[in-house]
């Protein structure tokens, strides 16, 4: 596999109405200190301005925070945005936040979401799964 010569960027977005976001400012730095490049957009973001953002930056990961219940929906409309934008395989998609049941991410990960984060998860359990999971550019 060829080396990664660059910071793997990362997109973080809380979408929706939730207005919580410590959680998504504390893994954005824990990405930050693995040395990551992070865009962190903030607090009720619509789908629309999470793929523009995410094509725009050209970033490698979009991640979603999620603690209103509403990350299966939420997740759906940000597939298929990127699938509309034919952008569906250029970034690795993943979702933390409340997460309640294993047949939840089951879920999410039947209709595309490749990394599932549950309140709890270690830091380096999800700058793990980013490293593993983001190729090298060519």
């Amino acid at each position: 596999m060829k080396e990664r010569t660059y910071p793997i960027r990362v997109l973080i977005a809380k979408p929706g109405l939730d207005g919580h976001d410590r959680g998504a400012k504390v893994v954005a730095m824990a990405l930050k200190k693995a040395g990551m490049e992070v865009i962190y957009l903030g607090l009720r973001r619509t789908i629309d301005e999470i793929v523009q953002a995410a094509i725009h930056e050209a970033v490698d990961v979009i991640g979603l925070s999620i603690l209103s219940g509403a990350h299966i929906s939420l997740s759906r409309k940000l597939l298929k945005k990127l699938e509309e934008k034919g952008a569906t395989k250029d970034f690795l998609i993943v979702v933390g936040g409340v997460i309640p049941t294993e047949q939840d991410i089951q879920e999410l990960k039947d209709i595309g979401v490749k990394g599932v984060f549950p309140v709890g998860t270690p830091f380096e359990t999800i700058t793990d799964f980013i490293e593993k999971n983001v190729p090298p550019r060519a």
